[in-house]
């Protein structure tokens, strides 16, 4: 039987629809199975909780579970390289933070370019760090220690967390910035470090307000800086340090990001849920509770924050020679 041409036109057109459906689709109707958030610095720790945070209201608004999978070694290499190597679907995202921006510099030979192989998808949260000493330290302000630091150049240790975190090369740029020489003194974790800040082993300290603040409002060590851009509204006695040294920034945050190819239409979508949940009360509350500072950002805007802090980290990386843990 012969068609007319006007009903084989319509056939031929809704053909051409019916290809073109399964990118859309993939937009419109993700996800339509689960999503996998890997997460490089294990169970418990603040990229953790805020991953599941994040994975919940995931799972909530999208009606797929968002399972954490927690990747755990070379300062968050391996989870890395694990979503860059991953189907670039939407099906694997990474929780991408500080260390990301620090890597690229400290570990030069890796498998990846991270700002080359992920696309950001949205912001999280940016965690201010504050400056610690023993309460029995002479210097009870930051300029204070600045110009003991400076009168005793090699004789100041300050401790961090281990080589390439952001207390690390926020300590490294502290030594740039006012030109001191504090030696690093890097640890395994932050609770060896506060143990001997405590038994006043070492000079001084920098780690999370989250991580320190009962040590402060207990008395047992003193804060004499916030290392964010301003005031932290926890510690809204202590000066931020770009008070004393202006431009100084550092905070340890955290995002969302994908592999290189994720369809944009997916990016999208991901985006919006994630700063629709940063603006939920609920989930507002608990980043407050954080003490950090919302990052409700759009894809460019994320990736241009990206790029600026991975290049911000690299002067201070080569500057001071660091070299990561063996």
């Amino acid at each position: 039987m012969r068609l007319p041409r006007r009903r084989l036109l319509g056939l031929a057109a809704g053909g051409v629809a019916a290809a073109s459906l399964p990118r859309a689709a993939r937009a419109f109707d993700y996800p339509l199975r689960p999503v996998r958030i890997v997460e490089g610095f294990g169970v418990g720790g603040t990229p953790d909780l805020l991953s599941r945070l994040i994975g919940q209201w995931l799972s909530q608004q999208l009606g797929q579970p968002f399972i954490i999978e927690n990747k755990t070694g070379a300062a968050g290499n391996i989870a890395t390289e694990t979503v860059v190597k991953s189907a670039p679907d939407g099906y694997t995202l990474l929780t991408c933070l500080t260390a990301n921006a620090i890597n690229g510099s400290l570990y030069p030979n890796l498998d990846f370019n991270f700002l080359r192989d992920m696309l950001p998808v949205a912001g999280l949260i940016a965690l201010p760090m504050v400056f610690l000493v023993n309460p029995s330290f002479p210097a009870r302000t930051f300029p204070e220690f600045l110009a003991y630091a400076k009168a005793n150049p090699g004789k100041v240790n300050l401790a961090s967390p281990g080589i390439g975190t952001p207390m690390q090369v926020a300590g490294e740029l502290i030594n740039l910035m006012a030109d001191v020489k504090m030696v690093g003194v890097p640890y395994r974790g932050p609770a060896p470090a506060f143990t001997d800040l405590l038994a006043n082993r070492i000079t001084a300290f920098i780690i999370t307000i989250t991580a320190a603040i009962g040590f402060v409002r207990d008395g047992r060590l003193r804060a004499l800086a916030v290392t964010g851009a301003k005031r932290s509204p926890i510690l809204p006695d202590v000066p931020a340090i770009g008070e004393f040294l202006p431009g100084f920034a550092a905070a340890a945050w955290d995002g969302t990001c994908a592999p290189k190819g994720t369809p944009p239409e997916v990016i999208a979508k991901l985006n919006a849920t994630i700063n629709a949940g940063l603006a939920d009360p609920q989930i507002k509350a608990k980043l407050k509770d954080l003490g950090g500072d919302i990052m409700s950002m759009t894809p460019a805007e994320f990736g241009k924050f990206l790029g600026e802090e991975t290049a911000k980290w690299a002067k201070v990386v080569q500057s001071s020679g660091a070299k990561p843990n063996r």
